[in-house]
């Protein structure tokens, strides 16, 4: 599953999942533009990628910022080149019960997690459709599948990321693009790191796996529907959940 000489863009590489996906990308061959809010996080990763001989570089950019994001892609395609691939995978939680959910907790969560990746998708597809090829793959939630208590913003965002998904897929499958959502269960992120030992001790028990998730777990199936090799695969979303959910 090589990626030799494709240019793939990240967002939220800076760390966690975001950051074990460039790593994965980089590894089969990519050129990544490795995308945040801040460029020192995105140009250290940047910076491990090119130490292990592959190709990157950081870019920062608020993905809710609609001219942000069309500044990002002319600078990637300036810089490393047209992208071929990309994975939208920002975003940001404010957990609260409806009834003390703040207006600006339920915009500031769908203004990244939902328009930001509506943003990047309008922008990479203008490059995918003149190449005729391209692969872009939405990091949802299982939060989004069947939501959760306290997180009403998170899981609409993360159910719209469906919703666009498939209908991206429709859009644009004609021009030999792909557009697929992976939605990881409970992985070992600091988004994750404060849950308690006896809700950790839950999903140990409950998943079939045994364990929670790591990010390299996730990046894995996200660079499977990244490559070549899922050409006939587009509108799905692959839960990577360790079988939680069976």
């Amino acid at each position: 599953m090589s990626l030799a000489g494709q240019v793939a863009v990240v967002t939220g590489a800076s760390r966690g999942i975001g950051k074990a996906i460039a790593l994965e990308l980089a590894a089969r061959g990519a050129s990544v533009a490795c995308v945040s809010t801040a460029d020192a996080g995105s140009s250290a990763v940047a910076k491990e990628i090119e130490s292990k001989g592959g190709k990157a570089a950081g870019f920062a950019c608020d993905v809710a910022d609609a001219k942000a994001v069309e500044a990002l892609f002319e600078a990637v395609s300036e810089s490393l080149g047209p992208p071929a691939i990309l994975v939208n995978n920002a975003g940001i939680a404010r957990d609260t019960l409806v009834m003390r959910m703040s207006d600006e907790d339920w915009e500031s969560v769908l203004s990244v997690n939902l328009k930001g990746a509506f943003h990047t998708i309008r922008a990479a597809s203008k490059a995918m459709m003149k190449q005729r090829y391209g692969r872009i793959v939405n990091v949802t939630s299982i939060i989004g599948l069947y939501g959760g208590a306290g997180q009403a913003n998170y899981a609409a965002a993360k159910a719209g990321l469906i919703g666009l998904t498939r209908s991206v897929a429709k859009e644009l499958g004609g021009r030999g693009i792909t557009c697929n959502a992976v939605a990881p269960g409970f992985i070992e992120t600091d988004m994750t790191a404060e849950l308690p030992e006896k809700f950790r001790e839950f999903v140990c028990e409950h998943a079939p796996a045994g364990r929670l998730g790591t990010p390299e777990d996730v990046a894995a199936a996200v660079a499977f529907l990244c490559s070549p090799e899922s050409a006939y695969i587009t509108g799905q979303v692959l839960t990577v959940d360790g079988g939680l959910k069976l």
